[in-house]
């Protein structure tokens, strides 16, 4: 059994790395706010990370399988949604109950 300052030394660092860690975005922040660069990618994020997030999850679609029908019909059904009423949770929920209504029940692996 290890010495109980030891074991007291170990969790007041872990302690101490904890806190700051968790503080550290909150310092970094103010500074952050006023940078060019973060109000820029903040407006032009949002699309980048979706586009990345749509071809993550149609790269291994074999397009010449009947099975593309399920992800290409949720694709068109999220993108519908979403011009439709423009509400991302909508979108979202709409597109991924699609998918998994087709590819469940139409085209089970």
């Amino acid at each position: 059994m290890p010495d109980p300052a030891y074991l007291l030394a170990a969790v007041a660092v872990s302690a101490a790395v904890t806190w700051g860690l968790r503080a550290l975005p909150f310092a970094v922040l103010a500074p952050l706010r006023a940078s060019r660069t973060v109000q820029y990618l903040s407006t032009r994020m949002p699309a980048g990370v979706m586009v990345i997030l749509l071809v993550y999850c149609l790269r291994d679609v074999s397009w010449t399988s009947p099975s593309a029908l399920a992800p290409t019909i949720a694709l068109a059904v999220t993108i519908g949604l979403h011009l439709w009423r423009r509400n991302a949770v909508l979108s979202i929920v709409g597109g991924t109950t699609v998918h998994v209504l087709l590819a469940s029940l139409l085209f089970p692996s």
